[in-house]
């Protein structure tokens, strides 16, 4: 009798989530991880549904952010309160969140391995069992020991260098880069920053993203991010941050410094034959505001979903045909928003003079709600036509009062 094996390498939220779906319904499930204590370079913030949809427990919410401050390159402050007292962005640690997550999914049943993936073979065009090959570091030490384990199917949730992605020749991709400093702020600075996060926008901090500071536990991050064309001047745009971030975090002391590359969209092929990929692998970042924590959390489960309703309890492979079926589920349900977001960033992160007139913009009540209500719970309510109207003009006003303020 047929045992469907299936392997999922990584494991941030991506991995863990598919794992985990995978475990709950009895499929035989491998998640390889490296490093168990990691802590991907992330802002760390995520969506009030997120919290509800994946279960997760007070103690992994650091801080419970209600307001929003957006800072101008102009140093024009806009504030922005969510008036709701239920409703807060959460902002995480990586390393506890995607330790509980993947604990989670282990003890539902996933075998947990300390490894790195260094090879996958593709018997008979992929028609037979893949071949893992992997360094186990279960047994401590830093060489690790070599195996191999025969696999049905893998789902690549190993991120924006992903070895799953080459060894399929899924494409590549346009990426950023994300460059963040973790700054230990006296306990003062600190209450400045209960529940508030910054983001700032400028060509002194990105040419063509935001930077940010970010509360964690007892922390703040400070980071920047732009594309990989400017990936030298990543230091310069982290010492512009930290320039106008200076009076909030001044006497601060670095306690991380990291950076990580992030996809900019899909890759070209997220299904060959066995193989899927989910979160940053397949490319799912979204543009203008940088989020992937639940994306990369959503894919996993959905594509998890498509193989459990495929395998008929385990008693069939899936094929490529069957788990495309989650590429096409995942792009009706996220696709426009990607190129919602896509459009968004080309228009207000190309110039001072639109991002003057994006932070105007942000203290539009009207443009608040949309904004907020389309993050907090991933669905968006449409405008009804008088208050779209009004937020058409108040873009074009916005768009010419910029030029004037831009420095």
């Amino acid at each position: 009798m047929l045992t469907l094996r299936v392997a999922v390498v990584g494991g941030g939220p991506a991995g863990s989530c598919a794992a985990e779906t995978l475990a709950k319904a009895g499929i035989e499930t491998y998640i390889f991880e490296r490093k168990l204590d990691n802590a991907k370079p992330c802002g760390g913030a995520i969506p009030l549904c997120m919290v509800s949809e994946f279960e997760l427990p007070p103690e992994i919410i650091d801080r419970r952010v209600r307001n929003m401050k957006m800072i101008s390159p102009s140093n024009v402050e806009v504030d922005i309160k969510l008036d709701n007292p239920d409703e807060y962005i959460g902002m995480c640690r990586r390393e506890v969140l995607d330790a509980f997550l993947r604990n989670r999914a282990a003890d539902l049943g996933a075998k947990l391995i300390n490894a790195r993936v260094l090879d996958i073979k593709i018997n008979n065009n992929g028609k037979q069992p893949y071949v893992i090959t992997y360094s186990d570091f279960s047994e401590g030490g830093t060489e690790g020991v070599m195996r191999t384990l025969e696999i049905d199917l893998i789902v690549g949730a190993d991120g924006a260098n992903s070895v799953v992605a080459k060894a399929m020749d899924a494409g590549e991709y346009n990426y950023a880069i994300a460059f963040q400093e973790r700054i230990r702020i006296s306990p003062e600075k600190m209450e400045y920053y209960k529940d508030l996060a910054e983001m700032y926008v400028g060509d002194d901090v990105s040419p063509d993203f935001y930077a940010w500071v970010f509360p964690k536990y007892d922390h703040v991050a400070v980071g920047t991010g732009t594309m990989h064309k400017n990936q030298r001047l990543i230091k310069q745009l982290q010492a512009g941050i930290r320039t106008r971030a200076l009076p909030r975090i001044e006497g601060g002391e670095v306690i991380k410094v990291e950076a990580h590359p992030i996809p900019e969209h899909p890759r070209p092929r997220r299904v060959v034959g066995r193989i899927a990929l989910v979160g940053d692998a397949a490319g799912y970042v979204t543009k203008s505001s940088g989020e992937g924590i639940y994306f990369a959390a959503k894919s996993g489960r959905m594509c998890a979903e498509a193989i459990v309703e495929f395998a008929e309890a385990g008693k069939r492979i899936p094929t490529e045909a069957d788990l495309k079926v989650y590429i096409k589920r995942w792009d009706k349900q996220y696709g426009l928003t990607y190129k919602v977001l896509d459009i968004l960033q080309n228009v207000f992160y190309a110039t001072n003079a639109t991002r003057e007139a994006f932070v105007e913009m942000c203290a539009d009540k009207d443009v608040q709600k949309l904004t907020f209500d389309s993050y907090l719970y991933k669905t968006v309510v449409p405008a009804n036509p008088l208050t779209q109207l009004k937020i058409t003009f108040k873009t074009i006003g916005s768009l010419l009062r910029g030029n004037a303020l831009a420095p």
